[in-house]
């Protein structure tokens, strides 16, 4: 979490912050735009995403489990539930993209309440309501995704759309800040 405090008078960091915030929000913009533009394949693609993460972790969790205690049969079940649900989400990526609408819709809440206390950190720092404009912004995505994930159909498209939304703005915020970082020093 950034703090205001670790900035004042440190020119170098100051510095890294503002080239690294502009390069990653011109990405997470560019992202954003394609996800809003192919909001189905931007739903199809984190799922696959999300299935191959869990794919790797079932794999990786079984290695350690094998390595460090092989009756450890909590290890196991944890390995082959990883396994299921990536097999579940790679297999049918539809049924995926529904399960991450709904864990979208807690991402979205918890993603706002973060960028709230971003933006109360940020403060004293000029640019620091776009960090509060971000988080009504995911809170309001997060309420549009709980009344409207009953239907399947609209999920696959919400899924993506409103990643490509949240991914946009969270550019947009990461170039403000690097803005108002260079106008601090």
């Amino acid at each position: 979490m950034l703090n205001y405090s670790v900035f004042v008078n440190n020119k170098d960091l100051t510095e890294k912050f503002a080239k690294y915030s502009k390069i990653y929000g011109i990405i997470f913009m560019i992202l954003g735009v394609l996800g809003m533009l192919f909001p189905n394949i931007m739903s199809l693609s984190t799922a696959y995403f999300i299935g191959w993460l869990m794919l790797f972790s079932s794999i990786v969790t079984a290695m350690q489990t094998w390595q460090v205690n092989k009756k450890d049969w909590l290890g196991w079940i944890k390995a082959l539930l990883f396994l299921i649900v990536a097999i579940l989400i790679l297999v049918n990526p539809l049924s995926g993209v529904i399960a991450l609408g709904i864990l979208f819709t807690a991402y979205f809440f918890v993603d706002s309440a973060i960028n709230f206390s971003l933006a109360f950190s940020l403060k004293p720092a000029s640019g620091w309501w776009i960090a509060l404009l971000n988080a009504i912004l995911s809170f309001a995505i997060g309420l549009y995704f709980f009344y409207a994930i009953a239907d399947p159909i609209k999920t696959l498209w919400l899924v993506g759309l409103f990643v490509g939304i949240s991914l946009f703005f969270d550019g947009v915020m990461l170039l403000a800040l690097a803005s108002a970082a260079k106008k601090e020093e």
